[in-house]
C-alpha cells in the first residue's frame, strides 16, 4: 500500500472561490451570468470587490472573504487547506502588475499542493464547469504530508 497520498472527495455541491484582478471584474461578472444556473448549484464564496459586486449583478449568493491585497487570496488558500473551497475561478490579468503578486503565488501554489481545480482565464473556466465532473463527486489524491515529513527523517537518518 502506497502511503505517499490521501485521496479526498470532492462533493457533488462544490464550494467555488471566485476571484478577479480589477482589470477582469467585468469579465468574471458576465461568466457567472452566462453560467448562473450550474453556479447556483454549489457554494460561491469570493474576494472583497469580487464577491460583491459577482452578487450584486447576478443575485448569486456569494460569502465574501477580504479584498486580495487585504489578504483575501491568503483566506481562500487557508479555506483550500481546510478542506472546505474546493474548486477555484481565478480571473488575472497578466498584463497588468498586482501589488499583491506573493499572495497571489501562494494561492496559485497552495492549490496545485491540494490538487484543487483552478481556472485562470475564461477558456478554462468554461471547459471545467461545463465537465461533467461538475455534477458529481471526484476523488482525488493529495500528497500524504504526515507520512512525506516521517519519509524525509528516516532518509536523513540514515545519512547520519
Amino acid at each position: 500500500m502506497n502511503d505517499s497520498y490521501i485521496t479526498f472527495t470532492i462533493g457533488k455541491q462544490k464550494t467555488i472561490a471566485l476571484i478577479a484582478h480589477d482589470g477582469k471584474k467585468r469579465e468574471l461578472i458576465e461568466w457567472c451570468s452566462e453560467n448562473r444556473d450550474i453556479l447556483k448549484k454549489h457554494r460561491l464564496c469570493g474576494t472583497g470587490t469580487s464577491a460583491r459586486l459577482v452578487s450584486e449583478k447576478t443575485g448569486l449568493p456569494v460569502k465574501a472573504y477580504n479584498s486580495g491585497p487585504l489578504g483575501g487570496d491568503q483566506q481562500i488558500g487557508a479555506k483550500i487547506v481546510e478542506g472546505i473551497i474546493n474548486f477555484v475561478v481565478f480571473f488575472s490579468d497578466p498584463l497588468e502588475a498586482q501589488p499583491h503578486d506573493p499572495d497571489v503565488k501562494a494561492l496559485l501554489r497552495i492549490a496545485q499542493v491540494y490538487d484543487i481545480p483552478i481556472a485562470n482565464n475564461r477558456a478554462t473556466a468554461d471547459f471545467m464547469i461545463h465537465s461533467p465532473l461538475m455534477d458529481q463527486e471526484y476523488e482525488h489524491r493529495v500528497i500524504n504530508f504526515r507520512q512525506n515529513v516521517i519519509d524525509r527523517v528516516n532518509e536523513k537518518s540514515k545519512l547520519l
